[in-house]
């Protein structure tokens, strides 16, 4: 059973990201996904079609009764250039399916716990069901998968425990407790910033001063804070207004808070309370900084630490994970063998309909013009009562054999 169901995938796990890129471009380039998908389905290479791209993998899900080699890959995208296709992994059946699985409650993610892969699963699902790519056989399988992800991430606790710098990082501020009108100095203003600004609105911050190379991208990184201001990172060695909180995170291959402007930076405060998180790779912070001033230091080797202890929680929910995901597949199976008798049995009401017809307008037809009109209506009566039991017997019958 399910054996027509098969997979095709390459992912951050056997491929660089450049071949993955080279088959997304395949399908994707010119804006013509749709075009292209729809065309191999009318092809009547597939049946049905599933099709989902992420930054680190693609998967074509897909029914057909055809044998998929070399021959069958090489004709899923027209002129195609790549020769990634032909290396792309190949599952069939109920390792497809489980598969599947496992991709949408992020067990086969790089980041595992993380539920962005849900959302893209579900936006793929429900771009392919608008573009008739969907059938019956995928639905039963693809509505399976969302619920069983989405038991995956209420019943276990693999999402728990962050993994991303940027959130532990301000998990280890909150926990210093800073006041809300902490004098805030942020160094660099690149992407990692501008999560970490995001926190600090969303934590009620409102005095931030961005320092960046670049005056302009300073000062709106800054515009969205109500004490907010950006100055360049020339400028900085001229700062007077003193700090509670550093955030920095630059591309710079040197050290820029050294021990002389931290100490000039310090605007005549003491050390002792002051908290810097330096994201920097290599650290902005110099190590001669962190030695000679007694201030609170959350530093990326530690945090990464802490990830990694975090990561291995989350492997260790994996075992509970697979638990859930293998009840989900034996539900999806009975839900298709089932959907399989209703298909098998779709014909029946009819030709019962059909017998009962010929029974009454040709077999009997003599016998039932002899009787009076009341007997002809309790026979009819009383064979539209059989035809409906006979309809529900069999059926009945097959679940029940189905199911058990």
């Amino acid at each position: 059973m399910l054996q027509h169901v098969h997979l095709l995938t390459l992912t951050h796990r056997h491929a660089k990201l450049k071949e993955i890129g080279e088959i997304v471009a395949a399908f994707e380039s010119e804006d013509k996904l749709q075009e292209r998908l729809t065309a191999l389905r009318q092809s009547q290479k597939v049946d049905e079609l599933f099709y989902l791209s992420t930054c680190n993998r693609i998967i074509l899900f897909f029914t057909t009764d055809r044998e998929v080699n070399d021959a069958f890959r090489k004709g899923l995208v027209e002129n195609a250039t790549t020769d990634a296709i032909g290396e792309m992994q190949y599952l069939q059946g109920l390792k497809a399916i489980y598969h599947l699985f496992e991709v949408a409650s992020s067990i086969d993610s790089l980041v595992v716990g993380e539920r962005q892969i849900l959302g893209q699963f579900r936006d793929a699902y429900a771009r392919c069901r608008e573009w008739d790519l969907i059938g019956d056989d995928l639905r039963i399988i693809c509505d399976r998968v969302v619920l069983a992800a989405k038991d995956v991430y209420n019943n276990t606790r693999i999402g728990e425990k962050s993994v991303s710098i940027v959130s532990l990082a301000m998990q280890q501020l909150r926990r210093l407790k800073p006041k809300t009108d902490a004098r805030i100095l942020m160094i660099g203003a690149g992407q990692t910033n501008v999560l970490v600004s995001k926190f600090l609105r969303k934590e009620g911050c409102e005095r931030l001063t961005v320092v960046n190379r670049t005056a302009a991208r300073a000062q709106s990184l800054a515009a969205s804070f109500p004490q907010g201001k950006g100055i360049a990172l020339s400028e900085l060695e001229n700062y007077e207004e003193g700090f509670d909180i550093i955030v920095a995170c630059t591309g710079s291959a040197e050290a820029i808070v050294t021990p002389e402007l931290f100490h000039w930076l310090l605007a005549g405060d003491a050390p002792d309370n002051k908290i810097v998180i330096d994201l920097g790779v290599p650290a902005d912070v110099a190590e001669s900084t962190t030695s000679h001033y007694p201030f609170h230091y959350v530093g990326i080797e530690q945090l990464r630490a802490l990830a990694e202890e975090n990561m291995s929680f989350r492997r260790e929910e994996i075992k509970r994970a697979h638990g859930e995901l293998h009840q989900h597949l034996k539900v999806m199976e009975n839900s298709y063998r089932q959907r399989l008798l209703e298909r098998a049995m779709a014909g029946l009401p009819a030709e019962i309909k059909a017998v009962k017809h010929a029974a009454v307008n040709n077999v009997f037809a003599k016998e039932l013009d002899k009787l009076d009109p009341e007997a002809q209506d309790l026979l009819m009566r009383m064979m539209t009562y059989m035809e409906k039991r006979c309809i529900g017997i069999p059926m009945k019958a097959a679940r029940e054999a189905v199911l058990g």
